[in-house]
């Protein structure tokens, strides 16, 4: 078990949700922030090229996905993480609850697969990749903002005659009940491009409503996230400068055991950026032991295949 020791607030990287209907300009925010907040700017984009409309007013480059499964996102998530962008917007993971292969039509067809046809039953086999797209999005090595939908909520209450009634009680996005407390500011748009803050971890924010969020709210947020002292590294941030140092075989292959040895500890993200860094370390030796004169040994790379029974006990 480890030690107590002082809090102290660290350098972090956003987590900002904006939610609204269609036409309250989710994607423009999203990049007018995003834009702002760093100097390369990835965006998922699952709403039919909606934000490459807007590419004549901001600077980014674009994937888009045509089916919307939890891994599908994951996987897009870690692209981005290998190919170094600081700002990743999602745009939207709506999708990944209601979309085509989301979790939503996953779970219809576990139940359908199964014999008794119990929906509860099937969650079991879709919640595990839904919480791994929610660690990916938290975990993402870069700043990240997520666009959802909206929906009207509401709940039911009984009358003077004890009839149940609806209630309207605000709007909710299309996720899955919860999702905004995994973000670190989150905010409801209108349809005159209004922002409502609704939960933040911001004292900036607290209250506010903010027309046509943009630069203001980038500045802000950025001033929050770099008043402290710099985030510790986590463990796959850890190998993965290791990796950057080696330039002998044998610190290479020490490295290789410590990767197989952690793999069942880290997220899907960062397996693959660590397996990249593997690649870039192989090809570093090589070309090292080609200047001396040398030849390089055949580099042991079957890091990201799946660990055996005992690599996952071990991790």
């Amino acid at each position: 078990m480890g030690r107590f020791e002082k809090a102290t607030k660290k350098r972090a990287r956003a987590r900002v949700a904006l939610i609204g209907p269609t036409g309250s300009g989710k994607t423009y925010s999203a990049l007018a922030i995003g834009t702002h907040l760093g100097n390369r700017v990835a965006v998922i984009d699952t709403e039919r090229g909606s934000a490459s409309k807007y590419a004549g007013l901001f600077q980014f480059d674009v994937l888009e996905l045509e089916t919307f499964s939890p891994e599908t996102y994951v996987d897009a998530i870690a692209s981005a993480a290998d190919e170094g962008y600081n700002v990743l917007i999602v745009d939207s993971l709506s999708h990944a609850w209601t979309g085509k292969e989301g979790a939503l039509e996953q779970v219809d067809r576990a139940a359908a697969r199964s014999k008794s046809g119990n929906s509860f039953a099937a969650w079991r086999e879709v919640t595990p990749m839904h919480n791994q797209l929610v660690d990916a999005l938290v975990g993402a090595p870069m700043h990240v903002i997520a666009t959802m939908r909206s929906k009207t909520e509401y709940v039911l209450e009984k009358d003077d005659r004890g009839k149940s009634t609806p209630r309207k009680i605000g709007m909710a996005p299309v996720q899955r009940d919860g999702i905004e407390y995994e973000f670190d500011v989150v905010g409801d748009l209108d349809y005159e491009n209004r922002l409502v803050i609704t939960k933040t971890r911001c004292p900036e924010f607290s209250g506010a409503v903010i027309k046509k969020p943009g630069e203001d709210v980038a500045i802000k947020l950025r001033a929050w996230l770099t008043d402290g002292a710099p985030p510790a590294l986590t463990p796959a941030e850890r190998l993965a400068a290791k990796l950057d140092e080696a330039t002998t075989q044998i610190a290479r292959d020490e490295l290789f055991l410590e990767l197989k040895a952690a793999k069942a500890r880290l997220t899907k993200p960062e397996q693959r950026m660590l397996g990249k860094k593997l690649n870039e370390c192989d090809a570093r030796i090589a070309e090292l032991a080609a200047a001396a004169g040398d030849s390089a040994a055949e580099p042991n790379n079957d890091y990201l295949s799946p660990p055996t029974e005992s690599e996952a006990a071990h991790g």
